[in-house]
């Protein structure tokens, strides 16, 4: 691992543990077996370290949403989106829970750039939801709030999912494909597919 990647990894630790306001620069040196100096030249200021990760964590969360949007049948769309969505909050557990909880402790011009990342990022969400309401896949009187809650519902993996629980990740995707479904009164189909064409773009994108 680079020093770089210690870097990262101490601040996503650090961050996802203890919040970006609880989390001092020495605490970060720390955890990267830096001097304080020393991680100054890694880093930059403790700001630009959170946002090189949360423009990084969704710029590629947009990548893949982006070729997701390339599926014609909006439920299948939609039920990629949420396979993304889980998949990704159950594996990168830390960087989604930094993305989703720190937003508000960016300074106002940084908050501007992350905030038009996140919005492309639910822009495709709220397409998709639309674009089944048109065609008659989905049934809802308000997309903007179904768009809310199912990445609501989709982002809270991140808090409890374990790889040793009884479920497999490929299972509780399912679910939750069935779960989104239903709330929009769609009719469930299987998702097995679905799961393995997302694995795989998430292979791509995120590569370990």
């Amino acid at each position: 691992m680079t020093t770089e990647q210690r870097v990262r990894q101490a601040a996503l630790e650090l961050f996802a543990a203890r919040g970006f306001h609880g989390t001092g620069i020495r605490d970060l040196a720390v955890s990267a077996g830096l001097s304080s100096a020393t991680l100054y030249h890694y880093m930059g200021t403790k700001e630009d370290l959170l946002v090189a990760i949360m423009r990084e964590s969704l710029t590629r969360l947009n990548r893949a949403a982006a070729r997701i949007a390339e599926t014609e049948d909006a439920q299948d769309r939609l039920a990629k989106l949420v396979a993304l969505h889980v998949m990704t909050h159950a594996v990168q557990q830390l960087e989604t829970r930094v993305v989703d909880n720190e937003m508000r402790a960016l300074s106002p011009q940084p908050r501007k750039e992350i905030l038009k990342l996140r919005d492309e990022y639910e822009a495709f969400w709220q397409q998709a939801i639309e674009n089944g309401c048109a065609q008659r896949r989905f049934h809802t009187n308000a997309p903007g709030v179904a768009r809310l809650a199912l990445l609501e519902m989709c982002g809270g993996i991140s808090r409890w999912y374990s790889p040793d629980g009884p479920l497999s990740l490929d299972d509780i995707v399912l679910h939750y494909i069935d779960m989104a479904l239903g709330m929009l009164h769609a009719q469930p189909e299987p998702g097995q597919r679905v799961v393995n064409e997302v694995a795989g773009l998430i292979a791509e994108i995120w590569p370990q």
